[in-house]
């Protein structure tokens, strides 16, 4: 396939989604109209058995590269994964072992191909496993690399600054992650690295390495995260991501339950939406449209891509259904004082604790995930927000309460025990 240089999907890459680019955007336009075929990648840690939706924003970035007639190679970090990436993390991870990432990264290119089309024939992308060169190195060649680099600059990592503040362990395994990530590009002489912006240290890393040892410049390109309201990236690590194996139905109610913030930004990172529509959709938002719907649409469009056009529609129907008030037009919007169809749960303490209240209700059996529900602004009841897990509800014979956390809506009516 011969190089392109499509201005839209040049502009796209250097604009749509992009948190920075080093050394800098015209640098990067300089190369992709230079018309020579450069070596793309991005990187993917088997640390859980399903990749997730922040994954998508660098894998759209890929299609573009791909798109334009480009080497793309899609890296799935078989070893790195084992060692564990400290980006963003106030503790260290947990130990995986090879036959844990082994299962964990059974289906991620059968995931990834909703997204990017691997099996282009004209241009497909590179699979490629770390493990292929990180697995040989002997002692001397860590020591080799390690030369590369100082205590100092590792201890610049704003995690590592505050696990030093709070007294916690920091190891050197932790100080040997970017150095293999690093040694990625230099494995794959790569012109371009993609990872989202909490990937940056690991990235120039890399920069630094390839300059060393190839004597030729890499450029990084950063992407924008989606994170909760409290600044929290939501990821696996942290509990609070929607996988791309998810069912359609989930999918559609987890976008559902982002706050009004997270609608533009959702639009531009998760979608194929070209920035002017996404500015279009900023509008809409700014002159008082009902977010709802514009939330619908965003979920509508998430859920096409990662599954189809037709279980976004079945997807978006029952999400309808499970909203809709008897006897109204009105679809997925609760009203204070409406007489809604939705489902009873029985409460049997005068007392309950929020957390528990979500768990009690079924919503999840998890106490850390209710948590993170309440933190990342998706519970109200009649709708006040709840944004303290430690805040109880009370309930007497009289109350009739609703219950909302994400997709979720119940209707509380408190029953004594006998």
């Amino acid at each position: 396939m011969d190089v392109l240089k499509d201005e839209k999907i040049i502009n796209r890459i250097l604009t749509k989604g992009v948190e920075q680019i080093l050394p800098s955007p015209d640098a990067l336009r300089t190369l992709l109209m230079s018309g020579k075929r450069i070596n793309v990648y991005q990187g993917f840690d088997p640390t859980a058995p399903t990749l997730h939706i922040g994954h998508t924003v660098g894998m759209r970035k890929l299609e573009d590269f791909r798109k334009l007639g480009h080497q793309v190679s899609f890296v799935i970090g078989d070893f790195t994964a084992r060692i564990g990436d400290p980006s963003d993390k106030t503790s260290s991870r947990v130990k995986l072992t090879k036959e844990q990432v082994e299962s964990n990264m059974k289906t991620y290119v059968d995931q990834a191909s909703h997204i990017l089309d691997i099996f282009n024939k004209e241009n497909p992308v590179k699979i490629v496993y770390n493990g292929k060169w990180l697995e040989p190195l002997t002692f001397g060649d860590i020591i080799e690399l390690a030369s590369l680099f100082t205590v100092q600059q590792m201890l610049k990592r704003s995690m590592f600054q505050k696990r030093l503040e709070e007294d916690k362990p920091i190891y050197l395994n932790e100080f040997l992650y970017p150095l293999m990530q690093g040694y990625d590009s230099v494995m794959m002489d790569i012109d371009v690295e993609v990872g989202g912006n909490d990937q940056l240290f690991n990235m120039l890393a890399g920069r630094d390495l390839i300059l060393n040892k190839l004597h030729k410049e890499k450029i990084v390109l950063a992407g924008k995260l989606l994170s909760t309201e409290d600044g929290t990236k939501m990821g696996k690590s942290e509990g609070n991501m929607i996988t791309l194996n998810d069912s359609a139905n989930d999918i559609y109610g987890k976008v559902m339950a982002f706050t009004d913030n997270q609608i533009v930004i959702g639009f531009e990172i998760l979608t194929s939406y070209e920035m002017e529509q996404v500015k279009e959709i900023s509008d809409r938002l700014t002159n008082g449209e009902n977010p709802i719907i514009l939330k619908k649409l965003l979920a509508y469009e998430v859920t096409k891509d990662i599954k189809s056009e037709e279980e976004a529609q079945k997807a978006q129907q029952y999400f309808e259904n499970a909203f809709q008030r008897k006897g109204s037009s009105e679809r997925g919007i609760y009203t204070e004082g409406k007489d809604y169809d939705f489902p009873i749960k029985e409460i049997n303490k005068e007392n309950i604790n929020i957390v528990d209240l979500i768990v009690e209700c079924g919503i999840t059996d998890s106490k850390t995930h209710a948590r993170r529900l309440v933190e990342q602004g998706a519970v109200k009841i009649d709708e006040n927000k709840i944004s303290d897990w430690n805040q109880n509800i009370s309930f007497n014979l009289e109350d009739k309460h609703i219950l909302k956390c994400g997709r979720h809506v119940y209707q509380m009516i408190y029953i004594p025990k006998p």
